[in-house]
C-alpha cells in the first residue's frame, strides 16, 4: 500500500488519507469543496462541484494518473434536485471519458456541503 498526499488538495479532515494505492488501483477518499488551504467553497452546486473535481484531479495527478484513468466514481449529493447542474460540470471535467458512476442523495455531508465525490482509478 502507498499513501498519496498532495498539498494541491485539502488535507484530510479526519483519520484517513487523501488516497491509497493498492496494486494498480488508486482509491481516493471522498472530496468535498474545500480549497487546498482548507477553506470552504460554499457557493452553489456548480461552484462546489467544480472545486470537488479540482481536488479529485489534484489527488489523482499526485498518484501519476489523470481523469481519463478513472474507472468508477461515486457522487454523494445533498439534494438530487442538483443532479443536472452537477452532471453538467462533471461531464465537462471528464469530456469524452465516461467512467462508471453511482449517484446517491444523502441526508448530510461533512461541513454541510452540497456534494462529495470519490473515485477508483487505474494506474496502468
Amino acid at each position: 500500500m502507498n499513501i498519496i498526499q498532495t498539498s494541491d488538495a485539502p488535507a484530510a479532515i479526519g483519520p484517513y488519507s487523501q488516497a491509497i494505492v493498492v496494486g494498480d488501483l488508486l482509491f481516493t477518499s471522498g472530496q468535498i469543496p474545500l480549497r487546498a488551504d482548507g477553506t470552504l467553497n460554499n457557493g452553489d452546486i456548480t461552484a462546489q462541484t467544480t472545486q470537488v473535481l479540482a481536488n479529485l484531479k489534484a489527488v489523482i495527478e499526485a498518484a501519476g494518473a489523470n481523469l481519463s484513468k478513472v474507472v468508477k466514481t461515486t457522487v454523494f449529493l445533498k439534494n438530487l434536485d442538483d443532479f443536472v447542474a452537477m452532471n453538467n460540470i462533471y461531464a465537462e471535467a471528464f469530456g469524452s471519458h465516461k467512467p462508471a458512476r453511482s449517484t446517491v442523495q444523502v441526508a448530510k455531508l461533512p461541513r454541510d456541503v452540497l456534494v462529495e465525490i470519490e473515485a477508483i482509478v487505474s494506474l496502468t
